[in-house]
């Protein structure tokens, strides 16, 4: 439903820029026609380089049209960012034109000041007339060009209404030439008989000063260069997410009014794949903030670990491999580190098969945390599935009394609860729960009930499982 929304828009974006681009490509012919006829006829050479400006018009309103049309295609196979960059081209061959132009215009008007005769200006009320009109349909059609470029980013109607607003300008100039020629030949004032020439001069000046702009922008277009400030914006909105902790990098590209971004986020190594996309899609919509209709691709990848975080990254190296760790002690000894932990693998492999998966493991934890001199682990077998046995009581006398030897009949240090004992599978397989001192560090915890378990399996024959579960004792 939104992709269909989208290419709805997309749609109307094409035929009101295609609208916009025909009526700014008949004006360009109505005034390029009025204005070569004057011209010719009134030897204006103001008028006359108004023509030629117009004809260029003329052409980049045809390119431009063509640039809409283009640029309106959706991404395919070749061009996978879309064809975007074919309304900064049109952009940058309207620069070609407007340079063009001004050269003829120099040249003409060098030639009329110092190697011909100067050419008299045949003033009428058409002159006058045809700027006139020219002044009024460019400000029209600059207005909506530059509406419909706001609009939908346009580089090509950008373009277009920028050239077309220094029409109205460049006309003003030209209308007071001919002011002053029609001066020079009322009021006897000579040093005006040429003000036609150096108003032509004046339209090729604020033309050079449009086209170097227009060209510069279009050039960093098509150079990816973006806004000083914006790839700022968008680091900044994406950082906010909650869950991000860093944004390393960014990367954006206009083509036409599309704007791309590729950002890279660090996320926690903890959270789930689930939580890193949801952190990702919440990243894009917040680019989408600061650069509105930004097609926006957010990688999220683990934040690389300090010393302090190595418990972690060990057993997520583990838990890549489908191995479990536990009891993770690093050592530091004479400027050495090294590791001991127990790695849990399946019961099913063979003893080889076990120490190859270790070995694969112990190679990726040293190249993950560097500087390791020696690793150690205890394999420990877990059941690959849930083992179903055909269970009976059994006494559990025997238990107690080892028990209560291990604490020397010091009921205060544990106390026992839910006790069973069972016959199982030909052993004899123990739980209870133990309350224990509230305060009493876990590490201590788990110390006392490794020893408790040891002092029952040496003190009772034949035993199997011994599951403990630990609780802090009620009252403190």
């Amino acid at each position: 439903m939104v992709n269909g929304a989208r290419f709805s828009t997309r749609e109307a974006a094409a035929r009101e820029k295609f609208r916009v681009a025909v009526s700014s490509l008949l004006a360009a012919v109505l005034l390029t026609v009025l204005k070569l006829v004057v011209g010719i006829t009134t030897h204006s050479l103001g008028i006359l380089a108004e023509a030629a400006h117009s004809s260029l018009d003329l052409l980049a309103a045809g390119v431009t049209l063509w640039a809409v049309q283009m640029s309106s295609r959706p991404a395919d196979h070749k061009q996978t960012y879309g064809y975007g960059k074919f309304e900064t081209l049109s952009a940058l061959f309207e620069t070609l034109l407007l340079l063009v132009t001004c050269i003829w215009i120099v040249y003409e008007a060098t030639r009329r000041l110092f190697l011909s005769v100067p050419i008299e200006v045949d003033l009428s009320a058409w002159a006058f007339l045809v700027i006139i009109l020219s002044i009024v349909v460019d400000y029209s059609r600059s207005r909506a060009l530059r509406r419909v470029a706001r609009k939908y980013q346009s580089q090509a109607l950008e373009a277009d209404a920028l050239h077309f607003s220094t029409d109205i300008w460049s006309s003003s100039v030209v209308l007071f030439g001919l002011f002053g020629v029609s001066a020079a030949k009322r009021f006897n004032l000579p040093w005006l008989a040429n003000a036609d020439t150096f108003a032509a001069l004046a339209v090729a000046g604020i033309v050079v000063w449009v086209s170097l702009k227009l060209g510069m922008k279009s050039v960093d277009d098509l150079l990816d260069r973006i806004p000083d400030d914006l790839r700022d914006k968008v680091a900044h909105a994406a950082g906010q997410v909650d869950g991000v902790r860093a944004v390393t990098k960014v990367r954006m590209r206009r083509a036409g009014s599309e704007v791309f971004a590729d950002i890279t986020l660090s996320v926690g190594h903890t959270i789930s794949f689930e939580r890193a996309h949801e952190i990702a899609d919440e990243a894009a919509e917040a680019v989408r903030t600061v650069v509105p209709d930004a097609d926006v691709v957010v990688h999220a990848e683990p934040l690389a670990l300090s010393d302090h975080d190595i418990t972690t990254q060990v057993r997520i190296l583990a838990a890549r491999r489908g191995l479990g760790a536990h009891a993770i002690r690093l050592f530091e000894e004479n400027s050495q580190r090294w590791l001991q932990l127990h790695l849990e693998v399946p019961e099913s492999l063979t003893l080889e098969e076990a120490h190859r998966h270790a070995t694969s493991f112990e190679n990726d934890v040293r190249a993950g945390v560097p500087g390791l001199t020696r690793i150690v682990s205890h394999l420990e077998p877990v059941g690959d599935n849930t083992a179903i046995l055909q269970a009976e009581p059994a006494d559990a006398t025997e238990v107690l009394t080892a028990v209560d030897k291990f604490f020397h009949g010091d009921a205060s240090i544990a106390q026992l609860h839910n006790v069973k004992v069972q016959r199982a599978g030909g052993q004899t397989h123990v739980s209870f729960h133990c309350r224990l001192d509230p305060q009493m560090l876990i590490g201590a915890a788990h110390d006392l009930t490794v020893a408790l378990e040891a002092h029952i399996r040496a003190s009772v024959a034949n035993v199997g499982r011994v599951v403990i579960h630990v609780e802090p004792r009620k009252g403190g």
